[in-house]
């Protein structure tokens, strides 16, 4: 079952690349849509699987950064602003607008009509595309939201921002796809071990995790988007440049449904930073920290969790305080932002943004992708095909569209078929949206296919994993066309059941082996025990 990427590894060490695009997460991914949707020709490889680090962490949302209004950097609101603009436009099922409910404490730095007077600011930065923003009183909060703890609170507001439906992980996926429908060579579990320059081009040493095999990959440009090893990887390849990466983690705890109102519940922690209760389907996500570490690879402390907790059980009515063993999952990444130089301004770190910085070596070819966010991907998509071409490739299709859901009349149809043959009534009683809508946001045109299998076999519209909102016939298209290579890959980035269902009762899933033998075959029993002994 896992053909596509066998047959994509030979690809890689047997032909020659315009450009080869080193890491899988956002930058990695929109670079290579982006740049195959034009005709390039493109490898994209990671170490991991796609979107396998930094992006399978966030938050959840795409928002236009209202808090950079406090250190003045109007400038980029109003970009970010646009950025999520254009993601909801480009993608109505996916990227979906959301209120933030945001509740003032008496005492705070700056009272709530003040803040609501920048909410109306932000609101008209990006064009008034979302709601307007309303003030609340402690009253209306209570009235509105009775699980939150108004005690003390002096008022708040709400507005608009974006978030992502599905996971975040899901949605980097679904641009490697699109890279790969438009000819582009990618396979995960492949390691750089570095690359090195010459008349001809990059050659660049890999290896394949899954078997040991080394062999080399020739492209005449070389990306790296290796999110936080990106200055690790520009020293194995001889690279010098302006910027470098300073990391902050960040953890989100997820925990049973905590309000059924589809909206961000938002405070100021104790620490003064922003703290979200964001809707994740059945569950709630909540968070997030930042802390300062040196080093990329992070994870949860007992401090952490205590620290989520105890902002959490403060700010809302409980009918019981949330404890260690409420949480299902857990998600704890490291944020790279970005400095100039190599001592870099680090003295007030904690405003730093997460606007994205490229380094470009015309002489080598080479392009550095510093950190950045979500939000911005369409832009650095573009952008990166703007450099590639300035650096000698031609594209045969400059003006290629590369992103976006597909037109409303493709919609129509699918949904008409839906309801010829009664899709939404195949909805199983645990699932939190209708088949049709959930169906068109994973896989727009290629829905059509999820269609076809149910039709001839309704058994393939039904769960095989109580309350993971995964049918039978996806985990089949999954084995076909998602190149998932580990257990994990399926569980936490193609789908995210692993993030809202308790390991134990995944593993208990009947339905759970018999996934296995759709995505692994003969190899079912070995990716079962990879997954269940790597706790």
């Amino acid at each position: 079952m896992m053909k596509l990427r066998t047959n994509n590894i030979k690809k890689l060490a047997s032909e020659e690349y315009d450009v080869l695009v080193i890491g899988g997460g956002i930058n990695g991914a929109v670079s290579a849509a982006s740049l195959a949707a034009r005709g390039a020709k493109v490898a994209l490889i990671d170490k991991r699987d796609f979107a396998g680090f930094t992006s399978q962490q966030s938050s959840n949302l795409a928002w236009g950064g209202i808090k950079y209004m406090e250190t003045y950097e109007f400038g980029l609101v109003r970009k970010l602003c646009m950025s999520r603009n254009k993601l909801m436009r480009s993608y109505p099922s996916t990227v979906k607008e959301v209120r933030f409910f945001t509740t003032i404490k008496k005492g705070f730095r700056y009272p709530p009509l003040f803040l609501f007077m920048g909410t109306l600011l932000y609101w008209f930065m990006g064009n008034g595309f979302t709601r307007l923003p309303r003030y609340l009183s402690a009253k209306k909060i209570n009235e509105e939201e009775a699980i939150v703890n108004t005690e003390g609170c002096s008022g708040g507001f709400e507005y608009s921002d974006a978030y992502l439906y599905d996971n975040d992980a899901r949605f980097v996926f679904n641009f490697i796809r699109s890279a790969m429908n438009y000819g582009c060579i990618a396979a995960n579990y492949v390691n750089s071990l570095g690359a090195t320059r010459s008349d001809d081009g990059w050659v660049t040493r890999v290896e394949d995790d899954i078997t040991g095999e080394q062999f080399n990959i020739r492209s005449k440009v070389l990306i790296n988007a290796c999110g936080p090893f990106v200055d690790e990887h520009n020293e194995t390849s001889g690279q010098k440049t302006g910027h470098r990466h300073i990391f902050s983690k960040g953890i989100h705890l997820i925990v049973d449904r905590l309000t059924p109102n589809q909206r961000v519940l938002t405070f100021f922690a104790d620490d003064g930073r922003l703290f979200f209760v964001i809707p994740m389907g059945p569950k709630t996500c909540i968070g997030t920290t930042d802390t300062k570490v040196d080093d990329p690879v992070t994870t949860v402390t007992a401090e952490d969790r205590k620290f989520v907790l105890e902002n959490i059980n403060a700010r809302l009515k409980l009918d019981k305080p949330l404890t260690e063993q409420d949480v299902v999952a857990e998600r704890c990444g490291a944020r790279p932002l970005v400095v100039e130089g190599e001592g870099g301004d680090e003295t007030d770190w904690l405003q730093l943004s997460r606007k994205h910085a490229v380094d470009v070596n015309f002489k080598d070819q080479h392009i550095s992708i510093y950190g950045g966010k979500l939000t911005d991907c369409l832009n650095v998509g573009d952008e990166i095909s703007s450099i590639v071409e300035k650096l000698g490739i031609h594209y045969p299709y400059p003006d290629a569209v590369w992103y976006g859901e597909p037109g409303p009349q493709v919609k129509k149809e699918f949904m008409h078929q839906a309801r010829l043959m009664g899709l939404d009534e195949m909805t199983d009683p645990s699932s939190s949206e209708l088949l049709t809508q959930r169906l068109w946001r994973r896989y727009g045109a290629h829905a059509f296919d999820l269609l076809e299998s149910i039709r001839a076999n309704p058994e393939e519209a039904e769960l095989l994993i109580e309350n993971a909102e995964y049918l039978r016939c996806e985990i089949t298209q999954a084995a076909r066309r998602e190149m998932v290579t580990k257990l994990e890959d399926f569980l936490r980035r193609r789908s995210k059941i692993s993030l809202v269902v308790k390991r134990e009762d995944i593993k208990a899933a009947p339905g759970l082996k018999e996934a296995c033998r759709i995505l692994f075959g003969d190899e079912a029993d070995a990716k079962w025990n990879e997954y269940f002994d790597n706790a």
